[in-house]
């Protein structure tokens, strides 16, 4: 039986939807999880109130979002 597998002639097109599904989600969800941390530590442990809180937190996802979004291909190009 170890003879019949033959190295690279694997369909691997599901695995690697998959890889990419699991780190988008740990990526997004990353930046979900310390949006939230941000927003209840500022509202619960400073002055900064709701509004301040929020202001932060939106902060945060806007930068987070720019970072974290997927490049076009090319981009790596210098």
């Amino acid at each position: 039986m170890a003879g019949d597998y033959h190295r690279g002639e694997m369909d691997i097109a599901e695995q690697n939807a998959t890889f990419h599904l699991v780190m988008g989600l740990t990526k997004w969800g990353s930046l979900v999880i310390a949006a939230g941390v941000l927003f209840f530590s500022l509202l619960f442990c400073t002055q900064t109130g709701f509004l301040g809180s929020a202001a932060y937190t939106v902060g945060l996802l806007v930068v987070g979002f720019l970072l974290l979004r997927d490049k076009p291909a090319g981009a790596d190009a210098h």
